[in-house]
């Protein structure tokens, strides 16, 4: 069977009434490892304690940019003390998110730089959400000397250009099923080697199962359906998403 990766996903207890079922068949459906991602305090703590459990399990520890309003330092200590443990493989997910308001934009500004910084020093890679903040985003991460993914992306091939030239890999989850999605026309110009595959579950299960809820096994949706549209065999995409991934991260 071959074996694929999901690098962003949210497997926490509060989405999955029995998270070890879910597991069992995320393991049947060929995903070979995942990155669980934090996005507060409380989660960030799960995280730690699934990837203890789970020896298919990495993680991510970081704040989100909804989360700006309801952290503290101890909360970023926290993070900075728990990079150590090998399993941590990331910094995520962080970044900017200006969808619902930009009232608070220079604290998330300064709580994504905070941890870029983290991850410059600590040489970690960062796992990068940014929604109707692309120009504060790429402007942000000019300032350090970080690597990683931007989780999500639906941007186009310009953005996307930018983004590769600067080291980063693209996340491409569900969103490229979707119906007026144009994220496929952009991904048929990129090259495999800039491209990893996440599903951000319980979030953006691709079609056609739109409206259930979304969990690791669905990689192989998304990437039944990047083959079929690229013209490319599921082979070659497995070896060189896989191939991406562990170039990024240390699994």
């Amino acid at each position: 069977m071959l074996k694929f990766i999901d690098t962003h996903c949210h497997l926490y207890k509060e989405y999955y009434e029995n998270l070890d079922d879910i597991i069992t068949k995320i393991k049947e459906n060929g995903i070979d490892k995942v990155i669980n991602n934090g996005t507060n305090n409380k989660s960030n703590h799960e995280v730690l304690e699934l990837i203890n459990k789970y020896d298919f399990m990495y993680g991510a520890l970081g704040i989100h940019p909804e989360d700006v309003d309801n952290y503290n330092q101890e909360d970023l200590d926290f993070i900075e003390n728990n990079l150590n443990n090998p399993k941590v493989v990331a910094i995520g997910e962080i970044g900017l998110d200006y969808h619902y308001t930009k009232e608070n934009k220079e604290e998330q500004i300064k709580l994504f730089s905070y941890q870029l910084k983290l991850a410059e020093k600590y040489n970690i890679p960062v796992i990068i959400h940014s929604r109707d903040a692309t120009l504060d985003t790429i402007e942000t991460l000019k300032k350090y000397k970080v690597k990683g993914v931007i989780h999500s992306f639906s941007g186009s091939y310009e953005i996307a250009s930018i983004y590769i030239k600067m080291g980063f890999l693209l996340g491409i989850n569900g969103v490229i099923t979707f119906k007026n999605a144009n994220l496929k026309d952009v991904i048929k110009r990129i090259d495999l080697n800039n491209i990893v595959l996440e599903t951000d579950s319980p979030y953006l299960t691709p079609e056609p199962y739109r409206g259930n809820k979304n969990d690791s096994s669905h990689i192989i949706d998304i990437a039944n359906f990047i083959t079929e549209y690229n013209s490319i065999s599921l082979e070659k995409l497995s070896k060189k998403t896989n191939e991406n991934v562990k170039r990024c991260f240390d699994i």
